[in-house]
């Protein structure tokens, strides 16, 4: 392929990965929207909501490494096209709770498995390989913070379409969204693998699945940073799923806790994208531990002082900003610690305890405000989760096992 030929395809992935992250992305963060309107109107519990977007976080998780060996060994657009269906069959099954008993689980499973191959992984992989590694960092936080910008445009859209329209149209709407990610995946093809500073493409001399798999689960630090991605899951998923009802529990109008969702996008964009450019000049576990330490004190600065729009819509922007800024620092430190051969399903096992984390996020919420009829528990919760999550990342050891110095172009 030439020059000219590979850059057009290499600018084409770039584009479409953004858009469809964007949808995928835009449409996860805002689920959290109907919780009120669809227990008022169906009857259903907390609880019951929670479960379902807990549901579709475990089963991404789970389904994460899966679909990231498939992509590794077919490419993304198998993997997109049928994601992209089950992500379209979910919601439209959601439509449905008023008449389906367990329509609201099914539509989170169907969810999970769209969002494990729409979302970062499998993309996000295919960007790293065809990137440079001096570049990489940059380039992955350039996607995710183009797709950040989903949440900033459906968010306020879906709250419109509720208020205007009612829920079921308004997931009509969101379904016919994610069906427009498999005409996007359809021109994709994956450019050949970037090469490093000394001429060869950056990829661990072992691509046997086996091997991989047993060098990853017994190196300590890839394990610490697996267990610190729990708490990622754990808070965000938590924040999306219950910060509209609790701001209206507080006697906040509806509109803000869009404003809110949207406000995080836009700022998640800034975010990613700065934390790209640190990642490819700074230690990334460094930085990710500051993440985690930022967050859990926005979090605490948030409860202390009174919920008002003011300090909702400031609290959101500096989550937005520390949002998925991990993104670029995780893809970073797994590329440089175990190549990019098996890249997809590596990552796709750290992003499950991401997942294991916001399935407890989502439904331990529901329960805990079931159970006592406000979210303090809950919130305690995400503040002892973050601290562990921070020293967690702080102490891990991101050195290649057998290979002490690190590659050309990756910061240490």
């Amino acid at each position: 392929m030439s020059g000219t030929a590979q850059r057009r395809t290499m600018l084409v992935l770039l584009v479409l990965s953004s858009l469809i992250i964007a949808i995928s992305m835009g449409l996860r963060q805002s689920l959290g929207l109907f919780m009120r309107p669809m227990t008022l109107a169906v009857g259903l519990s907390a609880s019951t909501f929670a479960f379902s977007i807990a549901l579709q976080n475990l089963v991404w998780g789970f389904t994460q490494p899966v679909l990231g060996a498939v992509g590794d060994r077919y490419g993304p657009v198998p993997v997109l096209i049928g994601t992209a269906l089950c992500f379209t069959a979910g919601l439209l099954v959601m439509d449905l709770v008023p008449t389906v008993p367990g329509a609201l689980q099914g539509a989170g499973f169907l969810a999970g498995v769209g969002l494990a191959g729409t979302g970062f992984g499998v993309l996000i992989g295919a960007v790293s390989r065809a990137t440079a590694p001096e570049n990489r960092s940059r380039m992955v936080g350039i996607v995710a913070a183009a797709g950040s910008l989903g949440t900033v445009v459906i968010a306020p859209i879906g709250q419109w379409l509720i208020v205007r329209f009612g829920w079921q149209p308004a997931l009509m709407v969101f379904a016919a969204l994610a069906a427009s990610m498999l005409v996007l995946a359809l021109p994709i093809r994956e450019p050949a693998p970037a090469a490093g500073p000394a001429g060869g493409a950056i990829v661990r001399p072992h691509a046997k699945l086996g091997e991989a798999l047993r060098e990853a689960v017994t190196h300590r630090g890839y394990l610490y940073m697996t267990l610190a991605f729990f708490a990622c899951g754990f808070q965000l998923v938590f924040l999306t799923t219950h910060l509209p009802a609790y701001l209206q529990i507080c006697g906040i109008a509806p509109g803000v806790a869009a404003g809110a969702l949207s406000l995080i996008g836009l700022c998640n964009a800034v975010g990613t994208y700065i934390f790209g450019l640190l990642g490819a000049r700074y230690s990334q576990r460094r930085l990710l531990a500051t993440i985690y330490l930022l967050r859990t004190i926005f979090i605490a600065l948030f409860l202390l002082v009174p919920v008002s729009a003011a300090s909702t819509l400031v609290f959101a922007a500096a989550m937005g900003m520390l949002w998925l800024g991990v993104i670029p620092l995780v893809t970073g430190v797994i590329a440089r610690m175990f190549g990019l051969a098996r890249f997809n399903m590596l990552y796709g096992i750290v992003f499950l305890s991401h997942q294991v984390g916001s399935f407890f996020g989502a439904w331990a919420g529901g329960l805990l405000f079931d159970r006592y009829g406000n979210y303090d528990a809950a919130w305690a919760a995400l503040i002892v989760i973050g601290v562990v999550a921070f020293a967690l990342q702080w102490l891990m050891d991101e050195r290649p096992r057998g290979h002490p110095s690190t590659p050309a172009g990756l910061p240490a």
